[in-house]
């Protein structure tokens, strides 16, 4: 049995790690329940100390290679048909609920309505397939060998054929790679795939404004964000990689960050290790 077919499950109990739920805490995800009614108005900046350099192809669903780094950038910028959040391996999204037929060959998507891009184009079910046939990552051989065809019945509505019954498809769809992250198929199609990777357009919790490489990210929050828009105006991916100068930032108020907590060095040099939310890192690529 090829155990590519059976990836691993999401760590702890609820089907997320400390350092995922740390992530979307920071971006205002799970504070209230989804659509919240005049929810108060984004204030304030975050600046996010990071200690791995921002690769552009981070920004991108389409090239998500399964590693879980770059979800802290795609979780900020984009959403998912069906992501996981803390509670739920499997959280409905972009899709308000979706459905398995008797034979297990065929999955229904119905999406959320009002659902909008950064650019103000609404997402339908034509987004949902042109991100799935772009996708190009890790799995994309994997996965597209076993999809039949995606068809669209009306812009609300999104069906998946499969060859064959595929118990895994929703695992490989919504967790293990960025097939089910969507794009916008217009916006794509009249600015070009390079000018997209410079100023990407996503329907995610905060919208793109400014990227230095090898600097720092900048985000803005999208007032028109579908769950519940985020608490925090501003929030900005720096990148520290030396330890002791993202550890002075820690201290110093200057940055928030995450690192390995309770280690040696840290208790030499009196290090509160509340500062801190485990981030180690994986020894090898993990799904998300």
């Amino acid at each position: 049995m090829d155990p590519r077919l059976h990836p691993p499950r999401l760590a702890g109990n609820d089907g997320m790690s400390r350092r995922e739920l740390l992530a979307l805490a920071a971006l205002g995800l799970i504070a209230g329940p989804a659509g919240v009614a005049g929810a108060a108005e984004a204030q304030g900046q975050l600046i996010w100390g990071i200690h791995v350099s921002l690769a552009p192809s981070w920004f991108d669903p389409g090239e998500a290679s399964g590693i879980i780094t770059p979800f802290m950038v795609l979780y900020a910028l984009h959403d998912a048909m069906v992501k996981p959040m803390p509670g739920k391996v499997l959280a409905p999204s972009l899709a308000e609920s979706w459905s398995m037929s008797e034979d297990g060959r065929t999955y229904d998507f119905v999406l959320r309505e009002g659902c909008k891009f950064h650019n103000g184009d609404p997402v339908t079910s034509a987004d949902v397939k042109f991100s799935f046939e772009r996708y190009r990552g890790t799995a994309n051989d994997l996965v597209k060998q076993r999809v039949a065809a995606v068809e669209t019945p009306d812009p609300r509505h999104v069906r998946f054929q499969l060859k064959e019954p595929w118990p895994d498809f929703l695992t490989f769809y919504a967790t293990a790679t960025g097939a089910g992250w969507i794009v916008p198929k217009n916006h794509i199609e009249k600015v070009g795939e390079e000018a997209f990777k410079k100023t990407p357009v996503g329907a995610g919790p905060y919208k793109f404004v400014s990227f230095q490489p090898g600097l720092e990210l900048t985000l803005e929050a999208f007032a028109q964000y579908w769950r519940k828009p985020p608490m925090v105006k501003r929030l900005i991916f720096k990148v520290i990689p030396d330890e002791a100068t993202r550890l002075a930032a820690l201290k110093g108020g200057d940055a928030a960050g995450r690192q390995p907590r309770d280690r040696p060095q840290d208790q030499q040099r009196g290090v509160d290790p509340r500062l801190f939310a485990d981030h180690r890192q994986p020894d090898r690529p993990r799904s998300l």
